[in-house]
């Protein structure tokens, strides 16, 4: 009975290393450098003093100041920790366009010795968020693909569904939100999408280009899931009356979709 498990978790293994290739092959000429530690579910601290923040990849946060840990952050750090282990303690680094946020952490996409790509493999396993921030793209398409498969799965954070109706947001930080859009209506701040009176998503002027503008214009009506960083704009002393208290501005078109 154990020759049967041990053959069939290799068997199964091999699949898993096929699929999460086939997600986000690895180009050729990658960097390779040495993880000092996890510090997080998308973040590495290398051992040449470089945090690099995975692109791609929102993975629940640790607890720090005296919040806990959001539902599973310990696990996905516990996930990539093993990912870089199967690795030797060594990955490889396709930088981004845009190479540092305003951290100062480093933008990349990280590949195991194998050449799996590590955002979609944590993906796979429903650790993480398919994330995209302009102009760092690329591999949204594999990504989405990879997330795709876990949530279909119902594993990981998809086990039970972290969606939020729009009401439902109490504070800030990463959400995905569905909503039915109330008005759609554009200035000189962007697009301006309104969801229930409760949230409003914000497609800023220098991005416009990125989007279908038709197709923002007309979702008025639609039922739509959304994704990114919700600011609570009653902090920032800038709320009018009338408006809606949370915002969530889109970083690009992958991070709206119309729920069918």
């Amino acid at each position: 009975m154990k020759k049967a498990s041990l053959a069939g978790a290799f068997f199964m293994s091999a699949i898993w290393l096929c699929t999460a290739q086939a997600f986000c092959p690895a180009p050729a000429g990658l960097t390779s450098v040495s993880v000092q530690r996890v510090v997080d579910g998308d973040t590495l601290r290398l051992s040449d003093g470089r945090s690099v923040r995975m692109i791609g990849l929102n993975t629940p946060e640790l607890g720090k100041q005296g919040r806990g840990d959001e539902p599973f952050a310990v696990a996905a750090r516990k996930g990539l920790q093993a990912l870089v282990d199967d690795s030797g303690g060594r990955v490889g680094l396709l930088p981004g366009k845009q190479a540092k946020d305003h951290y100062g952490r480093t933008l990349a996409h990280v590949y195991s010795a194998s050449g799996a790509n590590l955002e979609a493999q944590m993906l796979a396993e429903g650790l993480g968020f398919q994330v995209a921030v302009a102009p760092n793209v690329d591999l949204v398409t594999c990504q989405q693909a990879a997330e795709r498969t876990a949530r279909q799965a119902g594993l990981g954070l998809w086990r039970q569904s972290p969606v939020l109706k729009a009401q439902q947001i109490q504070r800030s930080g990463f959400a995905v939100v569905s909503a039915r859009v109330s008005k759609v209506q554009r200035n000189r701040g962007g697009i301006w999408i309104e969801l229930q009176d409760s949230l409003v998503l914000r497609v800023a002027p220098n991005l416009l280009g990125q989007f279908d503008i038709a197709r923002l214009q007309a979702l008025k009506g639609r039922q739509i899931e959304a994704r990114g960083w919700v600011v609570d704009r009653s902090r920032r002393g800038g709320l009018q009356a009338g408006e809606s208290r949370w915002l969530l501005p889109l970083t690009a078109p992958s991070m709206l979709q119309e729920s069918r």
